[in-house]
């Protein structure tokens, strides 16, 4: 019996709102929901086949078909429709995994090392030392500073080295 009293109650908009601390305005508006649905399909052919070109973008070729909307809503639905461009992964070195197996050094002059070490002087020129280092002995055969180095210098400087110390 209790159930069929507490089921037949109503209460006034007014006072649903005024207990709730709501306009009236709010209860009684209806969105006026314009369909975006062609738009979205425009975007998505747009993206389709221009497949570089981000949110702005598009938006500009809409504005040029005569679509009249704001960045804003161009940007929203791009986004809601997972359009968002991925960022360029960064141009990676060839991975260590990659490389062939490096093989340890078992006597002298089976493998060399070689790297340049940068300095700079007081007076304000950079100095570059090309370091030649034999793994197995630690000895350097060649240890030769320049300001500048070139390729067919390191190159002159490998074939000294060599030519000192014996080929394998």
């Amino acid at each position: 019996m209790v159930d069929d009293v507490c089921s037949t109650w109503q209460v006034s908009i007014r006072r649903a709102c005024s207990v709730l601390r709501a306009e009236r305005s709010s209860y009684h508006y209806r969105g006026k929901g314009t369909g975006q649905a062609d738009l979205k399909q425009r975007i998505k052919e747009i993206a389709g086949t221009r497949v570089r070109y981000g949110y702005r973008r598009i938006h500009v070729l809409l504005q040029r078909e005569g679509w009249a909307i704001n960045g804003k809503r161009v940007y929203r639905l791009y986004k809601e429709m997972g359009l968002q461009l991925r960022k360029k992964a960064p141009k990676r070195r060839v991975k260590a995994k990659l490389r062939e197996g490096r093989c340890a050094a078992s006597r002298v002059n089976d493998v060399w090392a070689m790297d340049f070490v940068h300095d700079q002087l007081a007076t304000g020129p950079k100095l570059r030392v090309l370091t030649v280092v034999d793994t197995f002995s630690r000895y350097s055969p060649a240890v030769v500073p320049r300001f500048r180095f070139r390729a067919p210098d390191v190159i002159d400087v490998l074939e000294d080295a060599s030519c000192d110390r014996g080929r394998r």
